[in-house]
Order: structure tokens, then sequence, then C-alpha cells
């Protein structure tokens, strides 16, 4: 994984996935690929890192062996962008309704999608 190069047909190009994850996802302070890590170290707390991909559309983010569904939020004082003072952290849970991806179609049923909140700062 990350040694994959990118090609243009049979022409092998001089860059690879490793390069693009550097280039896109080197910001870990940067609110969107915060999420992403707190959401893969408590996959990797959970042993179910190694088990599947992240789904980003998904109801939840993970699944635990057991089966629990976990949404992981994350939250920071300090943010990529210019600040005069630390962010507040607040969480918030509202009750929504799940997407379906083979269906593309939005649940009938509002209510809190994950069986256990994980709040990360």
């Amino acid at each position: 994984m990350g040694a994959d190069q990118f090609h243009d047909g049979d022409h092998l190009l001089d860059f690879d996935v490793l390069s693009f994850w550097k280039w896109s996802s080197s910001d870990l302070v940067s609110n969107a690929t915060r999420g992403v890590l707190a959401e893969y170290l408590v996959a990797q707390a959970l042993g179910v890192a190694e088990k599947s991909v992240r789904e980003e559309w998904a109801a939840y983010d993970l699944k635990a062996l057991d089966s629990t569904s976990i949404e992981v939020k994350s939250a920071a004082y300090i943010q990529s962008w210019h600040q005069d003072q630390l962010s507040q952290i607040v969480f918030r849970v509202p009750k929504t309704r799940a997407w379906d991806k083979e269906t593309n179609q939005q649940s009938e049923d509002i209510k809190r999608q994950a069986d256990v909140y994980v709040f990360a700062t």
C-alpha cells in the first residue's frame, strides 16, 4: 500500500499513492483530517482498523468486533487557521436519518445512528 504508482495507460507516472496521501492528509490539525485521524485511532484501539476500510457516508463511523456501532466526534482548541482565541469545544449528537448508499435513499426513521459515541479532543 502506498507504493502503488499512478499510470497513464501502460505508462507509469513518477508519483505514487503515498505521495498523494502526504500531499492531501498531512495537516493533522485540519478539521476534516483530524476527524478521520480520530476515527482511525479509535479503530486501532478496537482492533478493527485492519478489518475494514473507512466508509465516508455511512450512518456511523465504525463497527466493533461485537457489532456495536460507533460514531467518533472530534474537536480541538487549536485550528489550522488564524485564531485570536482558542476554539470552544462542543459536541452535538442530533437525531438524523441514515442514508443508504445501495438505494440512495434516506431512512424514514429519525434517530441517533450509533450505539456508542466517542468524543475526542
